[in-house]
């Protein structure tokens, strides 16, 4: 997933003497692994629960489409704009997977948008980066798109049924994008010395947010309890970070570049690496509205809406012409 969420202070649990009969017959379903589907009962603060973070999901597929989207025409090859073209595609496609998601539970698309536009609804801070150079292109797809996989495959099992079936889609077409990326990072890294040295920039600037996507620590995380215990999240953040740090780790010494970690190493006894302390005042400040493209990510997001509102308008007209031609019909 690529929103995250990053209140502080630990919620209490409630233990089953404290939940009603309904809650507790719905917890036995989710212990039990029978998906909760948009008509069943469910407790008001899973359905907010899931509405959030299906629709900062969605969000966050649609804004991502904005840092590799103006890359398109300058990619350096045709192949290489057709592929970038098709990935760009794929995340508009995830953002509707998400926005239908979330409807099922009974919030419009349009006050989701809305939600977004007025900044009260978040996107992942990942986003809100610059993409300087091509190799940028490589390291979103090598390293964001590879925590997003991270992250997702989990959401194939969560409990609510809408949203573990449109992440079965969306890993799938998540690892086409990662292999995209890697491509990218292996031609640079296998070029010139420039194109290496670009690439290894690319690593420098993309690692640490790139790690920051899956969260804040599990101490500081206020939903992870209680989203664990409704199977919403199977994972803890701090277990996805240390998995994704493991398989990235060994991509990197493959292409020969150097992990911007001086703190990283290899530790016998735990059978895991360590890892330097990741700054979590930037992402609270990303987060915030204060990272290097926040504002105009968001007014790229409006401009779009707005221009495409006729679009909107001939779409509903269609529609109606065509409903009232099937009742005359009938």
């Amino acid at each position: 997933m690529y929103a995250q969420m990053v209140d502080t202070g630990a919620k209490k649990l409630r233990s089953p003497e404290e939940m009603t009969p309904e809650e507790r017959a719905f917890q036995a379903r989710v212990d039990a692994d029978i998906k909760i589907e948009p008509k069943d009962w469910m407790p008001e603060a899973y359905r907010k629960t899931l509405i959030r973070q299906i629709s900062q999901h969605a969000h966050s597929e649609i804004v991502g489409m904005l840092p590799e989207g103006n890359w398109i025409t300058r990619a350096p090859t045709l192949q290489r704009k057709a592929i970038l073209m098709a990935k760009v595609q794929d995340e508009a496609g995830h953002g509707l997977y998400l926005y239908c998601a979330a409807e099922t539970l009974g919030v419009s698309r349009d006050q989701m948008v809305a939600d977004l536009h007025s900044g009260k609804a978040k996107y992942s801070s990942i986003f809100n980066y610059p993409t300087l150079t091509w190799a940028d292109i490589g390291a979103i797809g090598w390293l964001v798109d590879g925590a997003a996989i991270m992250n997702q495959i989990p959401l194939c099992r969560c409990s609510f049924g809408p949203y573990s079936r449109a992440m079965i889609r969306v890993c799938k077409e998540e690892s086409f994008h990662q292999r995209q990326g890697f491509d990218i990072m292996i031609k640079l890294c296998r070029g010139t010395p420039e194109q290496k040295a670009m690439a290894q920039d690319a690593l420098n600037r993309w690692w640490w947010p790139s790690l920051m996507m899956f969260g804040p620590p599990d101490a500081s995380s206020v939903h992870s309890a209680q989203s664990a215990q409704w199977k919403i999240k199977i994972l803890s953040n701090d277990e996805l970070r240390q998995r994704f740090i493991e398989q990235t780790v060994p991509q990197a010494d493959f292409l020969g570049i150097t992990m911007p970690d001086p703190d990283l190493k290899w530790n016998p006894e735990r059978g895991h690496y360590d890892f330097g302390a990741i700054d979590w005042s930037e992402l609270y400040e990303v987060v915030k509205g204060n990272g290097p493209c926040n504002r105009d990510r968001l007014r790229a997001r409006v401009e779009a809406w707005e221009n495409g509102a006729w679009v909107r308008e001939a779409a509903l007209a269609h529609a109606a012409k065509r409903a009232a031609a099937a009742e005359k019909a009938a």
